[in-house]
């Protein structure tokens, strides 16, 4: 039984002394001797974790290999395709790659190929610890005592919680995801009268300030006096009443609006062409924002003219619509030919060499390019089907069910 307890305190004394000696070890190990364990300096790598014996490290090979002397070395990694390099790999740092604003190179554990991907956002209760970039993604910590983040971020740290004042009362601690919230000690709804010292009384209806024997109320049982404070919120009702009924009025003066311009311009368009819209079908239904069905082939007509004359043609319908198995069988279609196909296409539909560089970038450009195109007013079938001919793309056409185009109109 001593021999026992004697264990037990010579285990309670290093665990002491670890927890003493723990500031002062950089890398918060210790070996099970009680050693310290070591960090590998910059260029080397971990051969061995620290255990029984302390951490054994190795050189890294220069331009091949890196470690931050944390972890083992690692295969140095290659920019995508099109991507400059900023800076080489070294036996310290990973290779740098230029993937723009809020964008890092990134690569699974044991590859070398890398991508650049979107830079993370740190939630509500997280600050950022170092910032997206050339040396890898957003790194995040929750915040600590004292600390609060109450906004999604990339780039601020936790912040230093408030302090209430000496005229102030805390009603809500700090948290993680919010400071701390404090009031005025002095806020009073209800002010006892002047003239009575006694304890504050529940307040009596003016009706009833006279008892039951038809004698005065005593001041103890009057009517609570209304501060100034509560007399200046009454008045500031009405006023938000008022307010209020503005906005609603102001927006059902603005749907009125648009109803009457779209029955107007309906009108119009019927007397400009009323023989085209009594042979055509009825047209697909599109939904305006002031709630009023149009023809998708009047609102088309309404629009001005983007290209040539053989466009007023064209199919109207919007690649929105399109089916998302259809949507799927295009962009495969779009991807075959080295990636040549979908550049000329968004010069086609109008865009930038910068904007397709941007495109270019990303894991899936063909995706990109197409969902931000759709979202866009006069993405139409009849759109894409001109640009797709114009770039002897006529099989990417036949997918999307396009009617025939005619070679040439003057």
């Amino acid at each position: 039984m001593r021999c026992e307890k004697a264990a037990l305190r010579v285990w309670t004394l290093i665990l002491m002394v670890k927890v003493t000696l723990a500031a002062d070890c950089a890398s918060g190990r210790f070996t099970d001797s009680g050693e310290c364990c070591n960090l590998c300096p910059e260029g080397h790598g971990v051969a061995e974790e620290c255990g029984q014996e302390n951490t054994k490290c190795q050189p890294c090979q220069e331009g091949v290999t890196f470690s931050d002397g944390r972890s083992p070395c690692r295969a140095c990694a290659r920019c995508p395709p099109g991507i400059p390099e900023t800076a080489p790999c070294s036996a310290s740092q990973d290779t740098q790659c230029d993937c723009g604003p809020s964008f890092y190179l990134w690569r699974e554990e044991n590859s070398t190929a890398g991508l650049c991907a979107a830079c993370s956002i740190c939630g509500r209760g997280q600050g950022v610890v170092r910032s997206c970039g050339p040396l890898g993604n957003t790194v995040c910590q929750p915040c600590g005592p004292g600390t609060f983040s109450e906004e999604r971020s990339g780039t601020k740290p936790c912040q230093p919680c408030s302090r209430c004042q000496e005229n102030e009362v805390e009603i809500r601690p700090c948290q993680p995801n919010s400071d701390t919230l404090c009031m005025e000690k002095k806020l009073h709804i209800l002010s006892r009268p002047a003239d009575s010292d006694g304890p504050r009384e529940f307040p009596r209806w003016q009706g009833h300030q006279e008892d039951e024997e038809g004698g005065e109320a005593s001041p103890a049982t009057r009517a609570p006096k209304i501060t100034p404070q509560e007399e200046e919120g009454n008045n500031i009702i009405p006023v938000y009443v008022s307010v209020l009924a503005a906005v609603v009025l102001g927006l059902l003066l603005y749907v009125a609006y648009k109803c009457w311009t779209s029955c107007k311009q309906k009108q119009a368009l019927a007397k400009a062409r009323p023989a085209e819209l009594g042979s055509a079908a009825e047209g697909e239904k599109l939904h305006s924002d002031s709630g009023v069905f149009l023809d998708s082939h009047s609102l088309q007509d309404s629009q001005p003219s983007k290209g040539s004359k053989r466009d007023s043609k064209l199919d109207t319908r919007l690649y929105l619509n399109v089916p998302p198995h259809r949507q799927e069988e295009v962009e495969q279609l779009l991807r075959e030919g080295e990636g040549r196909s979908w550049r000329q296409l968004a010069a086609q539909l109008g865009y930038e060499p910068e904007r397709v560089d941007v495109f270019g970038r990303g894991e899936d450009p063909v995706h990109t390019l197409l969902s931000h195109w759709a979202a866009q007013e006069g993405s139409t079938l009849g759109a894409l089907c001109s640009a797709l001919t114009r770039i002897d793309r006529a099989d990417v056409a036949s997918a999307l069910t396009c009617p025939a185009q005619g070679s040439s109109v003057v």
